[in-house]
């Protein structure tokens, strides 16, 4: 969290340079997919966005990993949803319930409200579009 430097949102110092980062294997990895819905078409900043892992057993998930942003101060899993989706068919009705329990907590500010609306809606169609992913 940003605490009394709410300026500062990286540790890298001038010059340093990221060369690269490993995402671990696993059988999520299979069925994965990053959505980020913005105002602009451009580099923009998300408004809302959604990186969903699908592991699934025939038409049950498995196990699902989910990952927001755009929405708060920083990303968050969302332990919540990835509970709800255990087990289902993903189907729209219950990617809407793992959207629901993904921002139960939610507390928006006078000028951010309508981003619990966006991020659920953004959850969700990135949990429908990977489950139409071949895995």
């Amino acid at each position: 969290m940003p605490g009394a430097t709410p300026n500062v949102e990286t540790v890298l110092a001038p010059g340093d340079l990221i060369t690269g980062f490993n995402v671990p294997a696993g059988p999520w990895t299979r069925r994965s997919l990053y959505l980020k819905i913005r105002d602009r078409q451009s580099y923009e900043f998300a408004l809302a966005s959604a990186a969903v892992a699908i592991d699934r057993v025939g038409s049950k998930v498995r196990e699902a990993r989910i990952a927001l942003g755009g929405i708060a101060t920083i990303p968050w899993r969302s332990r919540e949803a990835e509970d709800v989706l255990a087990g289902q068919n993903l189907t729209e009705t219950v990617a809407e319930a793992a959207a629901r329990a993904a921002f139960a907590d939610a507390r928006p500010r006078i000028h951010n409200g309508f981003k619990v609306a966006l991020g659920r809606a953004t959850l969700v169609r990135a949990l429908l579009q990977a489950a139409e992913l071949e895995g």
